[in-house]
């Protein structure tokens, strides 16, 4: 499956562990939706996708992606140190540019 290099480098720095390198693919005010809470700006999100990783050591599996203009989904594999693992997770993205100005995670 051919992936844009944003989200390429996307699952990439998730799966080096590289809370940083995740964080800067978003927009200065982009913003996350995941597990019923939500963080703005790069400095959040850095932060949230630092403790979710240091808690689960999450590995992403792309397994489909559909793009219509700004607008994709991501479908991925995550596994990691939590019950349920492996899980198909939706990564529903905004892009903007070569950047992300949003991300909603569903299950």
């Amino acid at each position: 499956m051919k992936l844009p290099g944003t989200i390429e480098s996307l699952i990439k720095a998730q799966n080096d562990l590289d809370s940083t390198a995740f964080a800067a693919h978003f927009t200065e005010g982009a913003t996350v939706s995941d597990e019923g809470s939500s963080y703005a700006g790069r400095t959040e999100i850095r932060q949230w996708i630092q403790q979710a990783t240091q808690k689960y050591q999450m590995q992403l599996q792309p397994l489909d992606y559909n793009q219509t203009g700004t607008v994709a989904d991501l479908t991925v594999e995550v596994t990691g140190n939590f019950d349920g693992s492996p899980a198909v997770m939706h990564y529903h993205l905004d892009l903007a540019g070569s950047f992300i100005r949003s991300l909603r995670i569903t299950g």
